[in-house]
């Protein structure tokens, strides 16, 4: 037997670097959580290793994934009820990227509707669990579904897969609103509009506080609309101008936290935020994230703010794309729902309060055009 030992950060990872060397007839051989401490030994990151062979079916081999599952009395530890989780996890993956490889191979008619997903750059996985859902209904109801009936379903199982998600803007229940993100998303817009509309149309009184200190041309921006809004702004450049900021500003109703755009693909700059702003003060973040970035750095951008307490996603410039499934991935994936998406400059009109059906509505709006 071929044998190799992966390490990643999550479980879906390192079964992707399993399945590029040894494709779908992998035997994962052993599964193991280690967790790492991180900045100042305050946060712990998790890693995930994988042992994984490559060889013919055997009973030998079912046996030994089989002894990986942990018993009813070694569940009694913290250390084998995560390694249950984990198993479980691989599975799935396994069984994901079975299905994958049999995405193509749903009948002809039903070819058309998961095209144009695959349009969308809806992932496979998602795709073909969709095409399960389609075909096991036709088995069931042994008839060929209409394309409209075919989209019927899949609307309703979009539905049912991020219907439970947190969606909706700010709560109006929490004083402070922080706004994290890369460098280039359009943050400082972004929490423009959503002030203008906290003013306007909920007569709140607002305020801001930018720690964007590295581009004095984000500072005067924030200025620009703050003005515009005749709400004051305050500049801190550490923790102690923060600390001062907040009681300047103890008298609005509520403070936006406009923070710096960086290349939160560096871990040291992450860091930074943790000793800047007070994450334990009566606070929503939004993480915002860029509809022109590719998915996978999305998804970096995504494991590096882990460490803090996100609600929700804002996704921005949906205006300059027409590809929306990796705006569901996101959402599936992470088991975090959206806030707004915006797609314009101007402020406060081009920003759309998030649901579940205007997130699908998007994702299907060309259905007929494709």
């Amino acid at each position: 037997m071929k044998m190799k030992r992966y390490t990643a950060d999550t479980m879906v990872n390192a079964m992707k670097k399993v399945r590029l060397d040894f494709g779908e007839e992998a035997i994962i051989l052993s599964s193991n959580v280690v967790k790492t401490k991180g900045f100042m030994g305050l946060f712990k990151k998790k890693s995930v290793e994988v042992v994984a062979g490559f060889d013919e079916p055997t009973v030998q081999s079912q046996k030994v994934v089989d002894t990986l599952t942990p018993t009813r009395e070694e569940n009694g530890n913290g250390a084998s009820t995560e390694l249950k989780k984990e198993m479980s996890e691989m599975k799935k993956m396994l069984s994901d990227m079975r299905r994958t490889t049999n995405a193509a191979h749903f009948p002809e008619d039903m070819q058309p509707l998961l095209s144009y997903l695959k349009k969308q750059n809806l992932s496979e996985i998602h795709i073909a669990e969709l095409g399960d859902t389609i075909y096991n209904r036709m088995k069931m109801e042994k008839k060929d579904f209409t394309f409209t009936e075919q989209l019927d379903i899949v609307k309703k199982s979009l539905e049912h897969e991020i219907g439970d998600l947190p969606f909706g803007g700010i709560s109006f229940t929490k004083k402070y609103i922080n706004v994290l993100g890369p460098t280039g998303v359009g943050k400082t817009t972004t929490i423009a509009k959503i002030a203008a509309r906290a003013l306007l149309e909920k007569k709140r009184k607002v305020g801001f506080i930018t720690t964007d200190t590295y581009r004095i041309a984000a500072i005067e921006q924030l200025r620009t609309y703050a003005n515009l809004l005749q709400a004051p702004v305050e500049i801190a450049y550490n923790q102690e101008d923060f600390d001062k900021a907040i009681k300047k500003l103890d008298d609005r109703d509520l403070i936006f936290i406009d923070t710096a755009g960086r290349n939160y693909k560096e871990t040291k700059f992450v860091d930074d935020l943790t000793k800047l702003i007070d994450f334990s003060l009566d606070m929503e973040s939004f993480l915002v994230l860029s509809m022109t970035s590719k998915e996978e750095d999305m998804k970096i951008i995504i494991e590096q703010f882990h460490v803090f307490p996100i609600e929700k996603f804002i996704f921005t410039k949906m205006d300059e794309t027409s590809s929306f499934g990796p705006m569901f991935n996101l959402m599936k994936d992470y088991s975090i729902g959206t806030a707004y998406y915006t797609d314009g400059q101007e402020v406060p009109e081009d920003i759309t309060e998030a649901t579940s059906s205007a997130v699908i509505d998007l994702l299907l709006k060309g259905v007929y055009d494709a």
